[in-house]
């Protein structure tokens, strides 16, 4: 038995979360891949999982062994991928983190129209809104709605995104125009506690200066797309990522307000590991998305 076999089996228990789960994914023997592992283990000469009868946990040498084996099984299936690269039948899995207000606002339809285009590949969107660890959570690529900083990591910009305020009609006609921040002070805002600036909002004046303003209001939601629906009950000004709120003002459900005094926004990006051998089918994945949002944008 080759040690790559091994250090799958031990790959695939620990993604699994135990040996039943990953004997039933696999389609294999719970006692085979018990076996492979322990094998791994008499040859390198440690424990790597600590077992008891309901669960296991990995020891410090078996974090260390399955980061560094994870990385290794990925270079290889990736040289795989980049020897048929030429082939026009791209299949496989794609494993993609994506924030929420991505996956549920419109430019969500650009992952159904990847799935669309190519069938034989498979997309495993896990959406959530916290900072993901692609080489530690074995994620392929992730879409992150950001002000980049440097993170080790390739990024590919898809599109401009700025934070703007929005108000529904009802609301401006009950409390009268907004023109300055200052105004919010004495008006009911909706809080996206997901977001940077919380319920202190940050705005820039003419002078170049920028200025703080403590807003609050009925209702506080980590999700901008509550934050919309609430905005457009008028229960309040809402500081909303303008690819989820723009929909709403071409309707005239939401107008845009203090547009003048908004900081510039960063970017929506598909970022990926930098690894030697990109797979075919992530190359093609992030190439899509680029062209799909510059057609669409």
């Amino acid at each position: 038995m080759d040690t790559l076999t091994r250090m799958r089996a031990f790959i695939d228990v620990v993604d699994a979360e135990g040996y039943s789960a990953a004997a039933r994914k696999l389609g294999r023997s719970k006692a085979l891949l018990s076996k492979y592992v322990k094998e791994l283990e008499d040859e390198l000469g440690a424990l790597l999982l600590n077992r008891t009868t309901r669960q296991f946990s990995l020891t410090e040498a078996g974090h260390t062994y399955y980061r560094t084996a994870s990385e290794i099984l990925k270079e290889i299936d990736n040289l795989s991928d980049l020897v048929r690269e030429g082939a026009t039948d791209l299949k496989g899995r794609i494993r993609i983190t994506v924030p929420r207000s991505f996956i549920d606002a419109d430019i969500g339809r650009s992952l159904i129209d990847f799935s669309t285009e190519h069938p034989d590949i498979t997309l495993e969107i896990i959406a959530e809104d916290r900072f993901v660890d692609l080489i530690e959570e074995g994620f392929d690529v992730a879409i992150r709605i950001t002000r980049l900083e440097d993170s080790g990591m390739i990024a590919r910009k898809l599109c401009d995104f700025g934070l703007l305020c929005f108000a529904s009609p009802k609301l401006l006609e009950t409390h009268g125009p907004i023109e300055r921040p200052d105004d919010l002070v004495n008006i009911p805002c909706i809080v996206d506690t997901n977001g940077r600036y919380y319920n202190n909002w940050r705005f820039e004046l003419p002078d170049g200066s920028s200025q703080t303003v403590a807003v609050k209001g009925p209702i506080e939601v980590n999700s901008p797309i509550a934050s919309t629906r609430a905005a457009i009950a008028g229960l309040g000004v809402a500081l909303i990522p303008d690819f989820v709120a723009k929909p709403k003002t071409e309707c005239g459900e939401l107008t845009t307000i203090l547009a003048d005094y908004m900081p510039k926004g960063g970017g929506i990006y598909a970022i990926y590991p930098h690894r030697r051998y990109l797979p075919a089918k992530v190359r093609r994945f992030v190439d899509f998305l680029h062209g799909w949002f510059r057609k669409n944008a």
